[in-house]
């Protein structure tokens, strides 16, 4: 017996939960499933310690917003996606505040806003360091105060559901998916599919992502047929505590935006050699001068050091951060913070349009599984947020005015009768590790050609031994996740190894340089090799 509603949306962070709330309030007779593989609140949301960027300061202007973004973005952001997205960012800031989240400053008056990396002006909305964290809470209350809003925890989505009407194009009517607590797969229809799970950090071995960062809706919609574009541009941060058992604790872009320097195992400062902004240069250019000095010197990290901003400002400033490090031992108020660059953020992800629509019809793509354009090929610090809320109000509206399709009266549910347990479930184990570790040295923040092919190869024959798996066992999260890094590592491949250039968070050994001829997306679908979009 298969489950219905008008939005299934997979994926519990800020897109998915903002969308969840706005459709039901722009459709008052709509009803919303969320679907999500952990608990509510486990996202990669509620890990973002910097904030969202909207102008809201007289100082400030949409313009400079706008040249900040392009400028990042290395020549490939879409320039109607920035200006849509900076001009509707100060209303989606007011719509937070209504639904009860509390930034720093007086709720009636001015918010304090921070520096970040790439900006020109400070416009970085914050609360503390935990940013995140307080959206999230904003968000979770809201959506279980809502009748028509149903919450499916420890849930994850398998595959789409592909049909055919009398011969014409395949619609998406929903999808199957996994009750991880009972292992059993059940049939969710709905008259429109939101995909909104995230990020894939968990493809590479050091991530700042939590661990249910498994690209799950890029590999869904990818083998279902849809478009995914610019997979090859995977934002590495460049700052995350160092420490086997830190669990790659990410230390804020903010930290260096209120002057927190870089520097050598020696103590001596080395971004001026790499870029006249100094630690204020973008991410892909602050990652890639922490990784030439480590692989200079030799060094496992290097420091970052914000101790001569005084104690008093630190713990005020950047309590959580201040908090996690003196639990590993670091007293960032007296001494510098031993940081690496760690995989943080997908510039790609699924095609859309300005509204969220997919290539398929019936499925809809927001957050940073989606790709708008609006990044390029390196997104501005705390433009992510950002894009998760405008997308979710926008795609909320967009379906509001879309007639509704009538849910199928029939579909096949998930055929298991062959599938039986698995008695080397350290296959899944070796896989997973195996995967993440080549990605990490082949397909990282420098590349080659020689790398990337040693990277597709492998990558080949565990596809081979997941497919095994995937047939002939009962599906589990495990080998969902595994399936899904799987399929995203092989289009990040495919991707980098189609662009013949060097720009933003892609950088290869073999073509150092910039092509402005290859100032064009990236596609690929299933069946047909990555090339760039048009002439």
């Amino acid at each position: 017996m298969a489950e219905s509603c008008d939005f299934l949306v997979i994926g519990s962070g800020v897109a998915g939960l903002s969308f969840a709330l706005e459709a039901v309030a722009q459709s008052p007779d709509a009803t919303v499933l969320v679907v999500t593989k952990r608990a509510i609140d486990e996202a990669n949301t509620t890990y973002a310690q910097g904030g969202v960027a909207a102008v809201l300061d007289d100082k400030d202007s949409f313009a400079d917003h706008i040249h900040d973004t392009l400028v990042a973005g290395a020549g490939m952001s879409h320039e109607k996606a920035v200006e849509l997205c900076v001009r509707e960012a100060p209303a989606r800031i007011a719509w937070l505040r209504d639904i009860g989240a509390r930034f720093d400053g007086p709720q009636d008056g001015p918010l304090d806003l921070h520096l970040e990396g790439g900006h020109s002006a400070r416009r970085i909305v914050h609360t503390a360091d935990m940013t995140g964290r307080e959206i999230e809470r904003a968000l979770v209350r809201a959506v279980r105060e809502n009748p028509r809003i149903r919450i499916l925890e420890e849930h994850m989505g398998v595959d789409l559901i592909m049909l055919s009407k009398y011969g014409g194009p395949e619609v998406c009517a929903g999808a199957y998916v996994l009750d991880v607590t009972n292992g059993k797969v059940i049939t969710v229809l709905a008259r429109a599919t939101v995909l909104a799970s995230g990020g894939a950090g968990k493809v590479y071995l050091y991530t700042s992502n939590p661990d249910v960062a498994t690209g799950d809706g890029v590999a869904m919609a990818y083998r279902a047929g849809a478009e995914v574009a610019n997979m090859e541009f995977y934002q590495f941060h460049p700052t995350v505590l160092f420490n086997p058992q830190a669990k790659s604790f990410l230390i804020s872009e903010a930290l260096r935006g209120e002057g927190a320097i870089l520097r050598r195992m020696d103590g001596t400062p080395f971004m001026a050699d790499h870029d006249p902004r100094k630690e204020l240069a973008p991410r892909d250019i602050v990652a890639r001068a922490i990784d030439y000095e480590m692989k200079k010197s030799g060094s496992d990290h290097v420091w970052l050091d914000i101790t001569h901003r005084g104690e008093a400002f630190v713990r005020e400033h950047f309590p959580g951060i201040y908090a996690e490090c003196l639990s590993f031992g670091v007293d960032i108020t007296k001494q510098p913070i031993p940081v690496v660059p760690a995989a943080h953020y997908m510039c790609g992800g699924v095609s859309t349009d300005l509204e969220g629509r997919t290539t398929i019809p019936g499925l809809w793509a927001i957050g940073e599984c989606a790709h708008t354009g609006l990044h390029g090929a390196n997104r501005l610090a705390s433009n992510s947020l950002l894009e998760g809320l405008v997308l979710a109000n926008r795609a909320a509206l967009a379906l509001q005015r879309e007639d509704k399709p009538k849910l199928p009266a029939e579909v096949p549910d998930w055929d298991a009768a062959k599938a039986h347990a698995s008695d080397e479930a350290v296959v899944i184990t070796q896989n997973w590790d195996e995967l993440r570790r080549l990605m990490w040295n082949y397909v990282g923040i420098v590349r080659s050609d020689k790398r990337l092919k040693r990277a597709a190869r492998r990558i080949a024959l565990l596809q081979e031994e997941i497919a095994e798996y995937y047939w002939n066992y009962f599906v589990t999260r495990d080998l969902l996740e595994l399936r899904n890094i799987a399929t995203v590592a092989e289009l990040i491949v495919d991707c980098a190894m189609a662009r013949r250039e060097s720009r933003g968070l892609h950088y290869t050994l073999d073509c150092p340089d910039t092509d402005p001829k290859q100032a064009r997306d990236m596609v690929k679908k299933r069946g047909v090799g990555a090339h760039l979009r048009g002439p």
